[in-house]
């Protein structure tokens, strides 16, 4: 997922907010037999960039799209006015559900053969959505497909990884701050995309801008919702591998994430979040008994660069 996912919060807030009903992703799917696919778009207390994304996206497809903005915050003032200016449903949950729990809720009751869960602060390029889903088309075996993300210099965000292994997740976890250029966090960190070619397997891919095929997401039933934020991308490529499912990378489609926002304004709480459901998402895939030295050591690498970061952000 990418930096501008809903920052943490309380579970509820001191007053829930006027609500639109969850049912209304149900009502979006009636609108038209003819639609292809379902946008899911996560906020928390957006800014411009929502109308950013509403606008772009328009260009990506020449198809009709059903539009769902899920917002866990509690102002819907600019949820609201995006969603009524574009014949959206906007969902309030009336508390932060984070962001997987968040997308499936957006997910809920879709009739669309594919769905698209995407961060706000995605600038659609003209056509994208559509070779996206003729990539989906051609490739039946594909559960997920991800785009190039470009950042705004035009250089490549890291979107399409290989799945870490125990040893180079337990290297990047202790190495990855004394030295950063060790063996362990290149392998981890390893990355799939190019700046061409067509249709390449990756382990997973960005939950910042990923294309869903439904039954696949349905399959495996959607996001894992105890991830709060961070890693559930991840975690749902790896489900998808183990279901038979592909995760599919398209470098030649290109799309813009601007990324950031939350990271900027909220670091402490982003930077807890992240070791928190890397430590989970490491520790469950590593859970056989004779793996618990390899678990403490990550768990341990884990909190000392998260004590790294805090100090840095507390220093900034």
């Amino acid at each position: 997922m990418s930096a501008t996912s809903p920052a943490p919060s309380p579970s509820s807030p001191a007053h829930a907010p006027e609500a639109v009903p969850a049912d209304a992703t149900a009502r979006a799917a009636s609108r038209s037999a003819a639609t292809r696919v379902r946008v899911v778009c996560v906020v928390f207390h957006p800014g411009d960039e929502l109308d950013r994304f509403v606008r772009t996206l328009a260009t990506a497809t020449a198809d009709p799209v059903e539009l769902v903005i899920v917002d866990n915050g509690t102002d819907q003032t600019v949820a609201s006015r995006v969603a009524d200016a574009a014949g959206a449903s906007l969902v309030v949950p009336g508390r932060n559900l984070g962001y997987g729990a968040a997308a499936n809720l957006g997910c809920q009751g879709a009739s669309t053969p594919y769905l698209v869960v995407a961060n706000s602060d995605i600038e659609w390029t003209p056509g994208s959505l559509d070779r996206l889903l003729a990539a989906g088309d051609e490739q039946p075996t594909a559960g997920a497909l991800g785009p190039m993300l470009l950042n705004t210099d035009g250089s490549v965000y890291p979107s399409a990884r290989a799945l870490p292994s125990l040893a180079a997740g337990a290297g990047h976890a202790i190495f990855a701050k004394p030295w950063p250029n060790n063996p362990w966090t290149r392998t981890y960190q390893a990355r799939h995309e190019t700046m061409g070619g067509y249709l390449r397997a990756a382990g997973w891919l960005s939950g910042a801008c990923l294309v869903l095929r439904r039954a696949a997401f349905e399959q495996i039933g959607g996001f894992d919702e105890s991830y709060f934020m961070f890693f559930e991308d991840v975690d749902l490529g790896e489900r998808l591998g183990r279901a038979g499912w592909e995760n599919v990378y398209v470098p030649d489609v290109h799309v813009t994430h601007v990324g950031g926002t939350s990271w900027r304004q909220r670091p402490a709480p982003m930077i807890r979040a992240h070791h928190a459901s890397a430590r989970q998402y490491l520790g469950r895939r590593y859970r056989r008994w004779y793996q618990a030295p390899v678990r403490l050591a990550l768990s341990l690498g884990l909190r000392v660069r998260e004590r790294v970061q805090m100090r840095a952000t507390e220093r900034a």
